[in-house]
C-alpha cells in the first residue's frame, strides 16, 4: 500500500502543482542521466589539467558508474521505506555536494572519489524520481506525465554533450560539474515546496546490506583488476587478486540472495528463460554502446583534432534517433515479437560501428562520423524498446519493479566492465591516449570488439528469443501490453527504470 501526503495521490498533469512535480523530477534525474555521458566529452582536458594517464580516466567514468549500479536497487527500496520525497531530496543534495567537490578537485584521486559518491547519490535520485510520478498523480495521467519526463529526460540527453563540450571549450571542465549547483538548488526548492511526500507501507522492514556489499566489493574488485592489467600485465598481483576477490564476492553475493528474507536480488525471477536471455543481450549490447562512447570522444579531440563542442555534438543523433524512434520499436515489438527488432536492432549497430573504422587523422564530421553515429542510434532504437518491454513482461507482476532495476544494474555493469578492460583489450597504454597515432589504432581495435559484441547480442537474441515470445494472442485478457510500459526515452545511459506498479498508457 502506497501512501501520500497533502496533494496525492491525485495530481492532475494540467494543473500547476503537478507541473512543478513534474519540473522537480525531470530536473533531478537530468543531472544524474546527464553526468553517465557528458562526462566523456571532457575526459582529455580532465587528463591535461590533473595530469593522469588512461587509468585515472577509466575510474572518473567508472567511479560514477560503479557505485550507481551497485545501489540503484537499494536506493528505490529506501525511497519506498523511508520517504520518496525525503530520499529524492537526499539524492540531490548529495549529488549538489559531490558535483561541487568534483569540480574543484585539486588531483585526479579526489575527483574519483567525489565522482563514487555522485554515483551514491545518483542511486537514491533516479529512481525515487519515477517513484514520486508514480505515487503522486491519479492512474488516468500517469502514463502521460511518465511519457514526458522520458521526453524531457532524452531531450536533456541530447543537448548535454554538446553543452558540455562548449563548457570545456570555452570554460572550463570544471563547469561541466559545477553546473549542477543552480540546477539542484532549483530542484530542492521546488520538491520542498510542491512535491508530496509518499512511501510503501507494506514494504519489507529491512534492507539486504550484505548484498549491497558484496556487490560493491565484486565490482570493484573485477574493474580494479582489468584497469591494472592494462597497466601491469595479467601476472602481477595488483591485477589478478582484485580479479580473484571481485570474483570471489560474486558468487558470495549469490550465496546471500539465495537465503536473505528480504533480497536486493529475488533470484527466482531468473527462472524465466526470456527475462535471463534478455538480460544477457542487454549485457552485451550496453557494453558495446558504452565502449563507443568512452572511446569515440577521445579519438575525436585526440586522433581526428576535433573541439570538444564538436565531439559533444557527434553523439547527438544517437540520442536523436533514440528519442524519436523507441516509441515505433515498441510498437513493432507488440505486433511482431521482440526476436526480429532484438536481432535486426543489433546488426544495424554493428554496421554502424564498423563505419567508425572511418575515423583517422583527416576525418570529416559530415562524410565520417555523422553517417557512422545515425546508423548506430537507428539499431539502437530497434533494440532497446523491445528488449525493456520483454524484460518487464517476462518477470511476475509482483517482481517488475526488480526486473526493471536488474536490467538497468545489468547494462550499467556492463558499461562498467567494458571502460575498464578495453583499454588493455586493444593495446591502450598509460600514457598513450594523448597520442595522436596510438589513440586511432586503440579506437580502431575498440571498434571491432564493440562490433563483434553486437554481432553475438543480434546471435543470441535469434537463437534463445522465441517467434512467439509475447506476440499478442486473441482472447487473452491478462497478456502483457508491452508499448504502455516503455512509451518515449533515451535510453543512453541504461534501460529506462519503471515503476514498481505499471503506468497507464
Amino acid at each position: 500500500m502506497t501512501t501520500t501526503g497533502v496533494g496525492g495521490p491525485g495530481l492532475r498533469h494540467d494543473e500547476a502543482r503537478g507541473r512543478w512535480v513534474l519540473l522537480a523530477t525531470v530536473l533531478g534525474s537530468g543531472m544524474a542521466f546527464l553526468d553517465g555521458t557528458v562526462v566523456n566529452v571532457a575526459l582529455p582536458a580532465i587528463g591535461e589539467s590533473l595530469d593522469t594517464d588512461i587509468a585515472g580516466l577509466q575510474w572518473t567514468v567508472n567511479a560514477y558508474t560503479l557505485t550507481l549500479a551497485s545501489f540503484i536497487l537499494l536506493g528505490g527500496s529506501a525511497g519506498d521505506r523511508f520517504g520518496r520525497r525525503r530520499m529524492f531530496m537526499l539524492g540531490v543534495a548529495g549529488f549538489a555536494v559531490a558535483s561541487a567537490l568534483c569540480g574543484l578537485a585539486p588531483n585526479i584521486e579526489t575527483l574519483v572519489a567525489a565522482r563514487a559518491l555522485q554515483g551514491v547519490a545518483g542511486a537514491l535520485l533516479t529512481p525515487g524520481s519515477l517513484a514520486i510520478l508514480q505515487a503522486s498523480f491519479r492512474e488516468e495521467d500517469r502514463g502521460r506525465v511518465i511519457g514526458a519526463w522520458s521526453g524531457l529526460g532524452g531531450v536533456a540527453a541530447a543537448v548535454g554533450p554538446f553543452l558540455g563540450g562548449w563548457l570545456v571549450e570555452a570554460v572550463s571542465w570544471r563547469l561541466v560539474f559545477l553546473i549542477n549547483l543552480p540546477l539542484a538548488a532549483i530542484v530542492l526548492l521546488v520538491t520542498v515546496r510542491h512535491v508530496p511526500e509518499s512511501r510503501d507501507t507494506t514494504s519489507v522492514p529491512g534492507f539486504d546490506v550484505t548484498g549491497s556489499a558484496l556487490t560493491v566489493l565484486a565490482l570493484v574488485g573485477v574493474s580494479y583488476g582489468l584497469v591494472s592489467w592494462g597497466e601491469l600485465g595479467a601476472a602481477d598481483p595488483a591485477t589478478w587478486l582484485p580479479l580473484l576477490l571481485g570474483v570471489a564476492a560474486g558468487v558470495s553475493f549469490v550465496f546471500v540472495e539465495r537465503r536473505s528474507p528480504h533480497p536486493m536480488l529475488p533470484l527466482d525471477i531468473f527462472a524465466s528463460r526470456l527475462f535471463t536471455s534478455v538480460n544477457i543481450v542487454t549485457f552485451l549490447v550496453y557494453a558495446a554502446l558504452s565502449g563507443i562512447f568512452f572511446m569515440l570522444v577521445l579519438v575525436l579531440q585526440v586522433g581526428a583534432g576535433f573541439r570538444p563542442m564538436l565531439a559533444g555534438a557527434a553523439l547527438m543523433p544517437v540520442t536523436i534517433v533514440m528519442l524519436l524512434l523507441s516509441e515505433r520499436a515498441g510498437l513493432l515489438s507488440q505486433r511482431i515479437g521482440p526476436r526480429i527488432p532484438m536481432t535486426v536492432g543489433p546488426l544495424i549497430s554493428a554496421a554502424g560501428t564498423l563505419l567508425m573504422l572511418r575515423v583517422d587523422a583527416g576525418a570529416s564530421y559530415v562524410l565520417d562520423v555523422l553517417p557512422a553515429v545515425t546508423l548506430f542510434g537507428l539499431g539502437l532504437a530497434a533494440t532497446v524498446a523491445p528488449l525493456t518491454t520483454t524484460v518487464l513482461a517476462a518477470a511476475p507482476v509482483e517482481h517488475a519493479g526488480a526486473a526493471s532495476g536488474v536490467n538497468n544494474a545489468v547494462a550499467r555493469t556492463a558499461g562498467l566492465l567494458v571502460v575498464a578492460a578495453l583499454p588493455a583489450l586493444v593495446g591502450l597504454g598509460a600514457e598513450a591516449y594523448d597520442q595522436p597515432a596510438a589513440m586511432l589504432d586503440a579506437f580502431h581495435g575498440a571498434v571491432l570488439v564493440c562490433a563483434g559484441l553486437l554481432v553475438v547480442g543480434a546471435l543470441l537474441s535469434a537463437v534463445l528469443v522465441r517467434p512467439d515470445d509475447l506476440r499478442p494472442e486473441p482472447d487473452t485478457a491478462e497478456r502483457p501490453q508491452p508499448e504502455a510500459l516503455c512509451r518515449r526515452h533515451c535510453a543512453v545511459n541504461a534501460p529506462p527504470l519503471q515503476p514498481t506498479e505499471r503506468p497507464a498508457a
